[in-house]
């Protein structure tokens, strides 16, 4: 299955999407890397693995719209079946998710519906929660809203600073996402009106869920 991923930084999770398709887990065929930033390391990550990249500068647009169409252009030219946000750190127009809808999934740092946007893991602690996670899901224009796909759950210690927490929460991360992806790509997971769609069958508001009390 052709796919683009879309990404801002490092690409850890993106790497280990690619160790999915080099080791032939992952049923995929990552098409190109796409990055709003010229300097993330995830394009360095693709260059190893042979695959292609394109760089589209947000700063050279001068609307959130004429970004987001130009994007739409470089997308569609790899004809994906799915369109991967992995650390893509831009909120998409309405145009851009209805243009990919259900065919286009995030990774969130947070068990979703809790903590939508930024600085998930200090918000975590600070509630006093017992636990934390992340989360895959379709994208609509929701942010950070759409159907729930898959979690992991994670036990929050007592002494976690938010690094300590972000750090056990990424290695989910790189559990989950393959795993949502392979799902998708098997034809198994789809994208209901309000929920996510495993075999046939709606999926709880949570999608899948993992739990990591070790």
């Amino acid at each position: 299955m052709n796919v683009v991923v879309l990404i801002s930084g490092g690409g850890t999770n993106l790497q280990a999407l690619i160790d999915g398709q080099l080791n032939q887990t992952l049923p995929i065929t990552i098409q190109s890397v796409i990055s709003n930033k010229a300097d993330a390391y995830g394009l360095e990550r693709a260059k190893q693995a042979g695959i292609n990249t394109d760089v589209l500068d947000h700063k050279a647009f001068e609307s959130r719209e004429a970004f987001d169409q130009a994007m739409i252009k470089i997308i569609d030219q790899y004809e994906p079946k799915l369109v991967i946000l992995a650390g893509f750190m831009r909120i998409l127009t309405p145009e851009f998710t209805r243009h990919y809808l259900g065919r286009m999934i995030n990774i969130h740092p947070s068990l979703l519906p809790k903590y939508q946007g930024l600085h998930t893991h200090k918000r975590a602690i600070e509630a006093g929660d017992s636990e934390h996670g992340c989360s895959v899901h379709f994208v609509t224009e929701e942010l950070d809203g759409g159907p729930v796909a898959m979690q992991a759950v994670v036990p929050i210690e007592t002494t976690d600073t938010p690094e300590d927490l972000a750090a056990r929460v990424l290695t989910q991360e790189h559990i989950i996402f393959p795993e949502t992806v392979k799902l998708f790509a098997e034809g198994r997971l789809t994208m209901g009106e309000e929920s996510a769609i495993l075999d046939g069958k709606e999926l709880p508001n949570h999608g899948l869920r993992i739990n990591n009390f070790n």
